[in-house]
């Protein structure tokens, strides 16, 4: 539970009343009404019951207040509810577009208490939108998941990606520079790295991406990093690799939306195969220089990454610019991630072998020493077929991802 700083009624000046012949005492009758409507207020303004939104809107002692763009996604839900775990104070902001307000309920039952967390439903590419939410938010800090994020959707739709990647991120960083947020942890992507010519990537590996994607990550970044050179701003940029996994508890999963199959992440085409939902896998790319001839990933474990973000945020510091790889450090091939999938869910998946996808990479993994070193942050989730398996029970109970849900506007 926050802590909430209660104060006390004020106590009212003393006034005599006792002569009832006595004239009306007007500004007596002013100042009292006066004091009893700013009490009203203030017993308003502190109630749990009546003004949950307003406990949003200042900055409190002791109370983290961070804003979750993209919170309604399989990573930013992830991170929101690990922030909530960890006594934050959150705001998630989504248009919904690939998250899921499933997800936000889920959110929302298990911290119901005032102050803990809202959900606001906008557009990031709405500047305007985003100058009120936080003209109307105490944020402390921002942590940026906010992004269409498929490779292979990027070459069909370049613009898409610049606007809704490079040119949104731009909207955010105006808004934080205009209401004084002075802390950033930007979500990012290996994509940025291209395809490296040595392996494992450094943080420090030329970044040469090769799709509208990992280009519209790198510009943002570029911006970010600019303007922080000018500034006081604490920025931490996290750049992962491929995301598996889910929370172990069960509560959160990743639900993608069907339109999406064909672009989305291995592992929610090898579960939706599984389930029967797809006829099978489609792997693309079998030609690759690589031992098996399929591509080498850094898979991670949501509940690490997340892990990682949050060790940022605590250790992000005013003036300076952390950049950091988050991964396990060791590449798995495309062939090797099915087979732990096979394993996960019992299923003798069916799997088509296709051509490669425009615009992706051989290999690509990294060499996490660097947030070992200076966040004390290693992977702790490294087996695939433990992380799959955890997923898949999420992926079992939940056939219909997370429904429909109502979106509901504050």
């Amino acid at each position: 539970m926050l802590p909430v700083n209660r104060g006390r009624a004020p106590q009212r000046a003393g006034m005599d009343f006792t002569d009832a012949k006595r004239k009306p005492n007007v500004l007596g009758k002013v100042i009292l009404a006066v004091v009893l409507t700013v009490f009203c207020v203030f017993i308003l303004k502190q109630s749990p019951g009546i003004s949950g939104t307003n406990m949003f809107s200042v900055h409190e002692l002791g109370v983290t207040h961070v804003l979750v763009t993209g919170g309604a996604g399989f990573i930013g839900s992830h991170a929101a509810l690990r922030l909530l775990k960890d006594n934050y104070r959150v705001t998630i902001v989504d248009n919904l577009s690939r998250g899921n307000m499933g997800a936000v309920k889920i959110l929302q039952g298990l911290y119901p208490e005032p102050g803990r967390l809202q959900f606001i439903y906008g557009d990031l590419g709405d500047a305007k939108f985003v100058n009120k939410m936080f003209s109307e938010n105490a944020f402390d800090a921002v942590m940026h998941f906010a992004a269409v994020a498929y490779v292979g959707e990027s070459t069909l739709e370049p613009l898409r990606y610049y606007h809704n990647i490079t040119a949104n991120t731009l909207t955010v960083l105006e808004a934080m520079a205009a209401h004084g947020i002075k802390t950033l942890i930007y979500s990012s992507t290996c994509a940025t790295y291209g395809e490296p010519e040595k392996m494992p990537i450094i943080e420090d590996t030329p970044q040469v991406p090769i799709n509208p994607y990992g280009k519209a990550k790198k510009m943002a970044e570029d911006i970010i990093l600019d303007f922080s050179k000018n500034s006081d701003m604490a920025v931490m940029i996290l750049r992962y690799f491929n995301v598996i996994g889910s929370d172990p508890e069960g509560r959160l999963g990743e639900a993608p939306r069907p339109e999406l199959r064909e672009h989305g992440r291995i592992s929610a085409a090898c579960f939706e195969a599984a389930l029967g939902t797809i006829p099978g896998l489609k792997v693309r790319g079998i030609d690759y220089p690589t031992p098996d001839g399929t591509g080498i990933r850094d898979y991670i474990d949501v509940t690490d990454l997340v892990d990682a973000h949050v060790k940022a945020l605590g250790k992000a510091q005013s003036g300076k610019v952390g950049i950091y790889n988050v991964g396990t450090g060791k590449g798995r091939s495309v062939k090797e991630f099915v087979e732990a999938c096979k394993k996960a869910t019992g299923v003798e998946i069916k799997v088509d072998l296709l051509s490669r996808r425009p615009g992706d990479y051989a290999e690509v993994y990294s060499d996490p020493s660097k947030i070992y070193r200076e966040l004390n942050w290693t992977a702790k989730y490294i087996d695939l077929t433990q992380s799959l398996s955890v997923a898949w029970r999420w992926q079992k109970s939940h056939r219909n991802g997370y429904g429909i849900c109502k979106i509901e506007i504050t």
